[in-house]
């Protein structure tokens, strides 16, 4: 057989076997509605600038043309003084909601709360859903006393400091950065979540720590 004939063979074989594995790959399964409200809440977790958040929110009525609509939005969260009502979704839910067009717009309550929509596509929005979840995979990280103290305390000296800079202050736990995002985790410490943790992630002390909308 020539070269050229074997090299085709090759790679038609080499197709073949990759087909065989695509065949065999398992569709991917569809995120539900209570993933979704998990990833939302985390992110709620790690933002400094919601206040509190409350599940389910006080019904709200929207007026759209020349009809009222009653609608419980699953969230209300204050950011900045403000309140806003907020529904977590699946894309399959997205199709049916009664004010899934007018949220596209914009739409305020009667009482003016402005109301959004969340879905798949902007809760996992990278960078910050590998941030998200970069941060809180240390959750459980140890941190000491003394540790919390010096890192929480060159915080209040300095202001806002790179994540690197801020992890040399760790002098017990043997992961410096895990130990500052554990503290993040705590309410401690505010992380820029809109970027990706790099060296030169900005954190700062967190004055107003995350309340847990369910008490646990």
């Amino acid at each position: 057989m020539s070269a050229p004939a074997i090299l085709d063979l090759s790679e038609r074989r080499s197709e073949r076997r990759q087909g065989g594995r695509r065949s065999q790959k398992r569709p991917a399964t569809p995120l539900t509605r209570n993933t979704l409200i998990a990833d939302f809440l985390a992110i709620c977790e790690l933002d400094p600038e919601i206040e509190s958040l409350r599940a389910p929110a006080d019904s709200a009525e929207f007026t759209i043309g020349d009809r009222t609509i009653e609608h419980i939005a699953d969230f209300e969260i204050v950011r900045d003084g403000q309140s806003l009502l907020v529904d977590v979704l699946t894309d399959e839910d997205l199709l049916t909601h009664p004010l899934r067009t007018a949220a596209i717009h914009g739409i305020v309550s009667e009482d003016g709360r402005h109301f959004s929509i969340e879905t798949a596509a902007s809760i996992r929005a990278e960078p910050r859903f590998t941030t998200v979840r970069l941060i809180t995979a240390c959750r459980r990280t140890p941190v000491t006393a003394g540790d919390r103290v010096r890192v929480l305390h060159q915080l209040d000296e300095v202001g806002t400091m790179r994540l690197v800079d801020c992890a040399g202050g760790v002098l017990n736990t043997q992961d410096g950065v895990a130990a500052v995002l554990a503290l993040a985790c705590e309410g401690l410490i505010a992380v820029d979540i809109s970027c990706p943790i790099l060296p030169e992630t900005q954190v700062r002390r967190r004055r107003l720590p995350y309340t847990d909308p369910f008490t646990f």
